[in-house]
């Protein structure tokens, strides 16, 4: 399989000529709910679809429980996970309060064998553009 791309205007809005250019930008094709894969995963195990729908619901309670604990959770073939967040700089560490914290998120660092997936490369094709 290929993934689709589009060809975008981008404008560099911090430049002070602010000159337009193009990239390539992936585009989704759709996206794969817990059920979907659940029917995969049943259809090469011996486990039925509830039981990995089971299994799936169980992994997304415990992740939130140890990223809650500061832990990183380690998932071997699909990467790591760690809770990040954004917080005011300040020219004290005096001067520094948890109510400024703004903004929680997960930060994912993707599995090696992953990156060797990725680094290898992957076959691209244009988006076919509707009329």
């Amino acid at each position: 399989m290929a993934i689709q791309y589009r060809i975008s205007r981008r404008k560099n809005n911090i430049a002070t000529n602010a000159e337009t250019n193009y990239i390539l930008q992936a585009v989704s094709t759709g996206e794969i709910d817990i059920e979907r894969l659940s029917y995969e995963i049943s259809t090469e195990s011996t486990l039925s679809e509830t039981d990995v729908r089971a299994v799936l619901d169980a992994l997304g309670r415990k992740m939130r429980q140890h990223l809650e604990d500061g832990k990183t959770v380690s998932l071997e073939n699909i990467g790591r996970f760690k809770i990040g967040f954004k917080s005011v700089a300040q020219p004290n560490k005096s001067l520094l309060r948890t109510a400024e914290v703004s903004k929680f998120h997960i930060n994912y660092q993707p599995s090696v064998k992953l990156k060797r997936w990725l680094k290898k490369g992957i076959a691209l094709k244009k988006e076919k553009t509707k009329k």
